[in-house]
């Protein structure tokens, strides 16, 4: 199975995802830095190289896109992906508003290919544990959930590229992890979703979009959930999580995970299933294997649909200040 990849800061993790699976071979890459583009390609063995996306995603002879680029033109590159009949690997996000997303939707329609994209908490086995917990009803019935996504890297949103690309969104290129593992849980969809942010903490750069992002989703079961998104704390990186049911609650913690199924301290258990625990290429052979034998995808395309609608909606509503209901353009599931 012939391997394109397009863009090489995290494409190089799934140029090495991809080397582990057998049978899968990198046919050629792709940056729009000539030098990034010489460095990763020698780096990792790659003689066909270029800086035009086209000259992967229109080749016959390749099978599989990665696509790891600006956030900005990930739609422009996966359609053209899909329309030359490719089965595509997305970073997050997908589109970045309504227009990119109705153009993607439209053609993962016209098209037979697999589509997925890289929504790498599913993998983490402290998460994966919670899942377990929840589906076996140990956790009872949820009523609400808080994740934060907590990334210190004011310099890469401010001197970076994400500054200086039309529009970036924290929610779309991160907090989309965390709207994705809650939607996961819940097992159920939003209903509709409330955002306040600010750029008080990069303002004074000229940075012009949101440093950080507080949202507060509504399930139609009545379950609620919060999460913040934040690029500038002096904090490790780390997906805080705290789930709860009315049988059990769990915490995320940078040493462990803690379930409480009472109001006494004594009767927390603790988890000590790995976290994170997992690589950027850790979907990757689950998304071959699909390819391969028509199988589930771990993060399907109504996965990758919903949770882009949510975060668009999300978007919306810290745009007009007010509370937005999910416009579902895939199937609500």
């Amino acid at each position: 199975m012939n391997i394109g990849v397009i863009g090489l800061g995290v494409g190089e993790r799934h140029i090495v995802g991809y080397q582990k699976v057998p049978e899968c071979s990198i046919k050629s890459v792709c940056d729009i830095d000539e030098k990034k583009l010489k460095e990763v390609a020698d780096r990792n063995g790659i003689s066909e190289r270029y800086c035009d996306y086209r000259k992967i995603t229109e080749d016959p002879e390749i099978d599989v896109v990665s696509i790891c680029s600006y956030d900005d033109v990930h739609t422009e590159q996966a359609v053209s992906a899909l329309e030359n009949g490719k089965h595509v690997m997305i970073e997050k996000p997908v589109a970045v508003n309504d227009e990119q997303a109705d153009l993607l939707v439209a053609a993962h329609r016209n098209s037979s290919s697999m589509l997925t994209s890289n929504l790498i908490l599913r993998c983490c086995p402290r998460f994966r544990f919670i899942k377990e917990e929840i589906e076996s009803g140990n956790i009872g019935k949820l009523f609400y959930m808080e994740g934060d996504y907590i990334h210190a890297v004011p310099q890469k949103i401010t001197e970076g590229w994400r500054g200086k690309i039309s529009f970036y969104s924290p929610i779309l290129g991160g907090g989309v992890h965390m709207i994705d593992l809650i939607r996961w849980y819940a097992n159920e969809e939003v209903e509709s979703v409330c955002t306040m942010g600010s750029n008080k903490e990069t303002r004074h750069t000229g940075y012009p979009f949101d440093d950080t992002n507080v949202l507060l989703l509504k399930f139609p079961s009545g379950l609620l959930a919060k999460v913040l998104v934040s690029l500038t704390p002096k904090h490790p990186k780390f997906h805080a999580l705290k789930v709860f049911g009315n049988r059990a609650t769990f915490e995320n913690r940078l040493e462990n995970g803690i379930i409480f199924k009472s109001d006494e301290f004594t009767s927390k258990e603790i988890v000590n299933s790995p976290y994170p625990g997992m690589e950027k290429g850790d979907l990757l052979p689950n998304f071959i294997s699909a390819v391969r034998n028509a199988s589930n995808l771990m993060v399907s395309p109504l996965d990758v649909f919903n949770v882009m609608d949510v975060c668009l909606a999300a978007q919306k509503s810290r745009r007009t200040n007010q509370f937005v209901d999910v416009k579902y353009r895939y199937a609500k599931g």
